[in-house]
């Protein structure tokens, strides 16, 4: 790295945080976004301004080895913005980052996928908190709040009781 790079970097680096603050992005963003520049930055020796896809794919590679999918996301958008703010370059590596698609699970279950659900959560915590969420009794209260009620009398003040 050489000297003139360097601070190349920290003024782009500073260009970046305002760009970040003129866009009206939340601190958290700013943060984030700042952040991953920072650490690209030091991956790749301050020499950010012309990454290839190459280069990109061993770093968000190795990131995800120490870091969460969204630390890596947001990475990812941070260089995205910087390219596209500070560098006013087109941001062509769109395909490079897919995080795996979490599954859901439903309102209401069956007994058996209750059972099944029980069986294999090892966690004690996230048992009691499936077995809590998925009793019979649970589930038969939350069948009756999804149902519309009806005003039966009303009290001694004219007010209706439910």
């Amino acid at each position: 790295m050489t000297v003139s790079s360097a601070f190349d970097f920290k003024q782009n680096y500073q260009t970046h945080l305002k760009h970040l603050k003129l866009k009206g992005l939340q601190p958290k963003t700013v943060e984030a976004y700042s952040r991953a520049i920072r650490r690209i930055g030091t991956y790749f020796d301050e020499q950010i301004h012309d990454l290839s896809e190459a280069q990109l794919l061993e770093y968000f590679s190795d990131l995800l080895a120490t870091h969460s999918w969204s630390s890596v996301k947001l990475d990812l958008y941070g260089l995205k913005f910087y390219y596209q703010h500070v560098l006013r370059k087109p941001w062509a590596h769109l395909d490079l980052i897919k995080p795996p698609k979490g599954q859901r699970l439903p309102d209401i279950v069956t007994v058996a996928e209750a059972q099944r659900l029980f069986m294999v959560t090892r966690s004690v915590s996230y048992r009691v908190f499936f077995f809590t969420l998925y009793s019979p009794l649970c589930q038969a209260i939350m069948r009756l709040n999804a149902l519309p009620l009806k005003s039966c009398c009303n009290d001694s003040n004219g007010f209706k009781l439910i």
